[in-house]
């Protein structure tokens, strides 16, 4: 007998539901696609618990017949493609017929759907075991799905799922990928009755993005439009001054098909060499229209792959576009030597009083005899004191020495400490001159206080006198949501606020509460805390803390004042380890009698 046998067929439906539905998000992705697919003007996505409970999609397209209802469940039931040459010329989202048979076989899925000429809707309900129930019901043109307890039958792949915010995080990401590539259809997304986007359809592709990502994304970018044989290659990219640390809004569509491309995203890369720091990424919006029979959308479950004919050229085009562009446009400011039509200033000189009109400047008036104390006094009954006490002689023309010798007792010792172009600290020790540097020194402090927080519940916060507002995107607040108890135990105060931003209404202490500082400092709080680190909790402890720890000492103040230097020696060796960084580099170092003989 062999070994071989046919898998029965609800196994197999749910080894390729693994390929097409990995998350609650794999499902928003796929019921948008068709809906967009089928004509909508109008998607809404009403969505429970980040998908767990409830994905609900709900559009005004073209609908189905009662028959294709229930067709629509089965494995490559498409009305895509009919031949293989239809493979070639492909332009929906969807063609393989496989996204609505790989949630039904997870989850418990009810359809309504009308088309405009039928006066009655159609219900189909999926369960287990491929069962399937229909009936007539009330219902408006279009299709309504309503994905109910995802991975209810395979409870092992819903046990990996993340936090609510992790997976509601990737819902809005792919919300985000359709909504921008097609701005005339109106969205909306909803989330335990909070309503999260609201897309109106939108004047243009600009108008879409300010309505996604903000305005601030939209002032950061500019035009990029060319026409070649190959491809129209059209979006926005970013100024370089706005570049940042992190990954995000970084888009490549391909005949209106979000995509990822490591290799096109070196060229836009490569196109900004020069214009800004290394490890900086700027935003992009990049939209490429080429022959469908140009590109394979076939080659990966998810189609966010895409197998171009000829690539290498792609690249050196998609490059020179993004130079041209960012060439074509001045990003630094210039002096304008057209004064055709400009307001003609006077040239002020031995000539001058002729301009000033009579105007002259004010004159200040003071009486040097005047003494405030005596008319505050005037009328004024001196208390009377006891015997054994003698009453303090009152002298108002006391001489101002006397209070200052009581203001310098108060002010604290003067420092030896000598500051080095803010990189070092110098001070005299028995064996010659001990060197500290500054950044290391702080990286070393930051890292020992964020270790100790992250062990225990003490925290010490720095309250901003003002207040931050930093808008992050609606993906990235809801990361702060998620890390809301980790980044309190470090002593951050960060509350979100709507649906795109936070408010820093604190930072640990040592770090700058400078409005621009704490911007900067946000955008790379997000790339530490996208990285979820090792599961050992000494492992990610530690290297969480090393993470804040260089944040911190990149963030900080320059260090001005001899107190301030002496403030961070003395914090640096109450540390268990004065010497060495976290990674192994020199913090203090002596520079001796013998070394300094030397030198002369």
């Amino acid at each position: 007998m062999g070994k071989l046998k046919i898998l029965p067929a609800q196994i197999a439906n749910m080894i390729a539901a693994g390929e097409v539905v990995q998350r609650p998000a794999s499902v928003v992705k796929e019921l948008v696609e068709n809906a967009v697919d089928a004509g909508a003007t109008q998607i809404s996505v009403v969505v429970t618990d980040a998908g767990r409970t409830l994905i609900q999609v709900i559009d005004n397209g073209c609908g189905m017949s009662p028959a294709d209802a229930v067709l629509c469940f089965e494995r490559h039931a498409t009305s895509k493609i009919e031949t293989a040459e239809d493979l070639d010329r492909i332009a929906s989202y969807g063609f393989r017929g496989e996204a609505l048979a790989s949630i039904a076989a997870v989850a418990e899925v009810t359809l309504r759907t009308r088309r405009a000429q039928d006066e009655t809707a159609t219900q189909v309900v999926t369960g287990g075991f491929n069962e399937v129930k229909t009936s007539t019901v009330s219902a408006p043109v279009g299709s309504n799905f309503a994905v109910r307890n995802l991975f209810y039958n395979t409870p092992a792949r819903r046990k990996f799922l993340k936090t609510d915010n992790v997976e509601l995080r990737h819902i809005v990401e792919e919300f985000t990928r359709v909504a921008l590539t097609r701005p005339e259809i109106g969205f909306s997304l909803t989330h335990n009755g909070r309503e999260m986007f609201v897309l109106k359809p939108a004047k243009s592709l600009k108008f879409r993005i300010q309505d996604l990502l903000g305005a601030g994304v939209v002032g950061d970018i500019v035009d990029l439009d060319a026409q070649t044989s190959v491809a129209h290659i059209h979006g926005f990219v970013g100024r370089p001054e706005s570049a940042r640390k992190t990954l995000g809004n970084q888009f490549l569509f391909v005949n209106g098909r979000y995509f990822r491309s490591p290799y096109l995203h070196k060229a836009v890369m490569k196109a900004y060499e020069e214009l800004m720091p290394e490890g900086l990424t700027p935003s992009y919006f990049i939209f490429l229209d080429i022959d469908p029979g140009a590109i394979d959308v076939n080659i990966h479950p998810t189609k966010t792959e895409i197998k171009f004919e000829d690539d290498t050229v792609l690249f050196q085009i998609l490059y020179a576009c993004v130079k041209e562009t960012l060439g074509r446009n001045a990003f630094n400011a210039s002096i304008d030597f057209d004064r055709e039509g400009a307001v003609e200033l006077p040239q002020l000189g031995p000539s001058f009083e002729e301009y000033r009109g009579g105007v002259s400047a004010p004159r200040v008036d003071f009486d040097p005899n005047y003494n405030p104390f005596e008319s505050a006094l005037e009328g004024f009954d001196a208390p009377q004191f006891p015997q054994q006490a003698s009453a303090p002689a009152f002298t108002p023309d006391r001489k101002h020495e006397d209070y200052g010798v009581l203001f310098e007792q108060r002010t604290l010792p003067a420092s030896r400490c000598l500051i080095l172009q803010g990189k070092y600290i110098l001070t005299p020790v028995v064996s010659g001159v001990m060197a500290i540097h500054v950044r290391r020194a702080r990286e070393r402090v930051l890292y020992e206080r964020a270790l100790r927080a992250l062990q225990s519940d003490i925290h010490i916060t720095q309250t901003a006198m003002f207040p931050v507002h930093v808008q992050v995107g609606a993906a990235q607040r809801l990361l702060f949501e998620d890390k809301a108890e980790l980044l309190a135990s470090l002593g951050f105060d960060i509350a979100p606020f709507g649906t795109d931003t936070v408010i820093v209404n604190g930072v640990p202490e040592g770090f700058s509460c400078e409005a621009g500082k704490v911007e900067q400092m946000i955008s790379d709080l997000v790339l530490v805390l996208s990285d979820s680190g090792s599961s050992l909790p000494e492992v990610m402890r530690s290297s969480m803390a090393q993470k804040f720890a260089t944040l911190g000492s990149m963030s900080a103040d320059p260090l001005t004042s001899p107190v301030e230097a002496q403030q961070l020696t003395d914090a640096l060796f109450a540390c268990d380890n004065a010497e060495m960084t976290y990674s192994g580099k020199r913090i203090v170092s002596i520079i001796g009698m013998d070394e300094m003989d030397k030198k002369f």
